[in-house]
């Protein structure tokens, strides 16, 4: 995985596609090569319409791990938490070029399908969402009010 020095504990490791006649096959991650500490406990798949944007949130326990493999998504990216400076930082990411995507808590995340086709998103959180059972609030700070200063 390769450490994204803009944002400290952001990781982005490029995915290769394997394919032959049968199809493809894309490694989305391995265990050995994880960062320390993120452990996902879940994973779910959404799908994004051309033109819309999810977020932008940060979450103050929970790290996503998200694999852009459809479609063209931009992702941004920028610092939240204290004492750091408020870098932003722009990914493209989807079919041309997929990427695992680590954002660790702290760092306000969104991504916005720019592509003319619908596209999906992976993500394996290391939280489960709402907590066992889903008894607990949600991790989640929403900043939607900081939408037009980063030009979402």
């Amino acid at each position: 995985m390769h450490l994204v020095n803009e944002l400290p504990g952001v990781i982005t490791k490029p995915l290769n596609r394997h394919a032959d006649s049968r199809g493809w096959l894309i490694e989305l991650f391995r265990d050995d090569e994880l960062p320390a500490r993120f452990e996902p406990v879940m994973g779910y798949l959404s799908l994004t319409l051309p033109g819309v944007a999810r977020g932008p949130h940060e979450h103050r326990d929970q790290s996503d791990g998200f694999a852009f493999l459809s479609g063209t998504f931009e992702v941004t990216l920028w610092e939240n938490r204290p004492g750091k400076e408020h870098t932003k930082m722009v990914i493209l990411a989807g079919e041309e070029n997929p990427l695992f995507v680590v954002v660790p808590p702290g760092v306000v995340h969104a991504y916005r399908n720019v592509g003319s086709q619908d596209a999906f998103v992976l993500n394996f959180p290391d939280r489960l969402y709402a907590g066992e059972g889903k008894r607990e609030p949600v991790d989640e700070v929403r900043h939607e009010e900081i939408d037009s200063e980063f030009k979402l």
